[in-house]
């Protein structure tokens, strides 16, 4: 390989692509936590008489982890890095799988991308790994190989602490994150019922500080909190703002976060639709695919 090209792009597109692109579906259970159910499960809910926010909410973050998949629009910011969108859908009721197309629309991740040729990219996403579909310049630099695989043990050893939270992350991920944040936040309320999209939701609202996350009201356990201020501390969070919308069969249909990261300020807006629709992702042909460990190892960037 010629250039600095291949080692700076497969670094950001790493933790670029994985934190912005499901930033709206991350989850800290373990994956299938809850296990997968059927049809009758996941919109079993409608019509509920909840008493409080908290009760409204349980039941929320159990339907929307029931659900097994969905169809994801969010558009991230994170300070200067960069802006972007992300559209498609994503499954977790055996580990994560599915496809985004991710558009990076500012900052300096955008700059790196026009480097290969492209601003837009698709991610693949599988239980052990993540796939990233780079252009036609990249590849040329890349032995003709147009796909990164980004192992999750690989991230996490390659990276340390950093890598092992991306590595959680990824296997991770339901849309149901906000939902626990509030949980735990003991600061939740409900803000009023209003419309997303032409659908009757009802709007809830706090403000999630990471040194006071507990146990207390949140139908969370101790290790679910203890991973949350981790990975948010990781993540250089300290404070955050969540809304989020429910739908009649106790569905997230929307969500906002803003926080500042160590970056700068964060904002994520996610849609969510579709629920139990059909995901398919498959393995990107092995030929067409280069590891990215080994583009490391090939740069002399083993660390």
């Amino acid at each position: 390989m010629k250039s600095t090209i291949v080692r700076r792009v497969g670094l950001a597109v790493a933790a670029v692509t994985a934190l912005g692109g499901v930033a709206a579906c991350n989850s800290s259970d373990s994956a299938g936590s809850s296990g997968s159910s059927g049809k009758d499960d996941k919109a079993g809910h409608k019509g509920t008489t909840h008493v409080s926010p908290i009760a409204a909410l349980r039941s929320a973050e159990k339907s929307t982890d029931k659900a097994d998949s969905a169809k994801v629009e969010s558009t991230t910011t994170m300070g200067s890095l960069m802006s972007m969108t992300a559209d498609g859908a994503l499954g977790w009721a055996d580990g994560l799988r599915g496809n985004l197309t991710i558009t990076y629309t500012g900052g300096q991740m955008a700059e790196t991308m026009r480097q290969t040729g492209s601003t837009s990219m698709e991610a693949r996403y599988l239980p052990d790994a993540y796939y990233a579909k780079m252009g036609d310049k990249f590849a040329a630099q890349a032995g003709g190989k147009h796909w990164i695989r980004y192992g999750y043990d690989d991230l996490a050893k390659m990276a340390g602490g950093s890598g092992a939270y991306l590595k959680d992350q990824m296997q991770n991920t339901t849309p149901n994150q906000s939902v626990k944040l509030l949980l735990a936040s003991g600061d939740v309320k409900k803000v009023g019922e209003e419309k997303v999209r032409g659908e009757n939701t009802t709007h809830y609202s706090g403000t999630v500080n990471v040194a006071d996350l507990a146990t207390k009201n949140s139908n969370l356990t101790e290790s679910q909190i203890a991973d949350l201020k981790k990975q948010l501390t990781q993540a250089g969070v300290t404070t955050e703002t969540v809304d989020i919308w429910v739908n009649g069969d106790d569905l997230l249909v929307k969500k906002v976060e803003k926080g500042e990261l160590t970056s700068g300020t964060m904002s994520s807006t996610a849609y969510y639709s579709d629920y139990g629709v059909k995901v398919s992702a498959q393995e990107p042909p092995a030929g067409d695919t280069a590891d990215f460990k080994d583009l490391m190892k090939s740069q002399g960037a083993t660390s």
